[in-house]
């Protein structure tokens, strides 16, 4: 379903109009305003599509933070077996 703006341009054409402004003009003016809030406005189908980015990025940084502590992990255990190694078998 696609998102709904809303924005009556009758009633904004219509204050126009009462306001002073030309038929034509207000008629204009409306157009533009619809144009420049549809380009514009976020709807909830934008903001759900940034939630779910969002979810997927956290997930991902999860794991990278896991990885990365497994890699440190890792190398820290080989160093200090080589450590030890040097230690106990080199005199």
């Amino acid at each position: 379903m696609p998102d709904i703006l809303l924005f009556d341009k009758l009633a904004y054409v219509d204050r126009l109009t009462k306001a002073g402004i030309g038929e034509d003009q207000a008629r204009a003016h409306a157009e533009a305003m619809e144009d420049a809030l549809r380009e514009s406005v976020a709807t909830k189908s934008d903001l759900t599509g940034v939630r779910n980015e969002m979810a997927l990025l956290r997930k991902e940084i999860e794991l990278a933070v896991y990885t990365m502590t497994v890699r440190v992990g890792g190398m820290l255990a080989f160093a200090l077996g080589i450590l030890l190694a040097v230690r106990f078998f080199v005199r």
